[in-house]
């Protein structure tokens, strides 16, 4: 199989009734409870023949149906930033950036990731996030939200820091690039700061 195929981003059938997406990136995922909160998804647009990357926010109410491609209920909670999912939304838009609309059906691709047990005090956490910023003289990656410091987080590197690409070789520090997805494996010892310090003890890309 092509993997550059099966990795690409779909971009928007239009329907009659409604409007679809099979293969969006999921972005970000913001949940009130169990049912309702939204996604932001990325997904490719083609305009005078250059694909481009766009957002759209996909609003999530009780009525939206969630699952897996076995067809088996999904909690919104559960769904995680790099996760694949093919959706089914109202071709109502706002103007907004990135503009919005209602889901009525969200299928679960790849990867799937079931909710964790709150970690043990000596586990080491793990976040998923793209990097806003790289800083290799001061051995630091900055993650999160590119204009909002309370949104993000700062990971210093060491000697020890794994530092990996998508297929899982070592890298050096200077390899990672803005916007890149990656996980990161961290202390839970933090710095009180805006936005908070910690030391990484594992750096992959998505």
């Amino acid at each position: 199989m092509d993997n550059s195929r099966a990795d690409r981003r779909g971009g928007i059938i239009v329907g009659r009734n409604f409007w679809r997406i099979n293969n969006a990136l999921v972005e970000e995922v913001s949940s009130d409870d169990r049912q309702t909160g939204y996604i932001i998804v990325s997904y490719s647009a083609e305009q005078q023949n250059i694909t481009q990357t766009e957002q759209l926010r996909l609003n999530i109410n009780r009525n939206t149906v969630i699952q897996n491609r076995s067809g088996m209920p999904v909690r919104l909670n559960s769904i995680r930033p790099g996760t694949r999912i093919d959706a089914a939304f109202s071709p109502a838009m706002t103007r907004s950036i990135p503009p919005q609309t209602d889901a009525y059906r969200i299928i679960v691709n790849q990867p799937f990731n079931t909710p964790k047990p709150e970690p043990h005090p000596d586990e080491r956490p793990t976040i998923i996030n793209r990097i806003v910023r790289v800083d290799a003289r001061n051995n630091q990656i900055v993650t999160g939200n590119p204009v909002n410091a309370n949104r993000q987080m700062i990971f210093n590197v060491t000697n020890r820091t794994q530092i990996l690409n998508s297929r899982g070789r070592r890298i050096p520090l200077r390899a990672l690039r803005f916007g890149q997805l990656v996980e990161v494996t961290y202390s839970n010892v933090q710095t009180p700061s805006i936005p908070p310090q910690s030391t990484a003890f594992r750096i992959q890309v998505i």
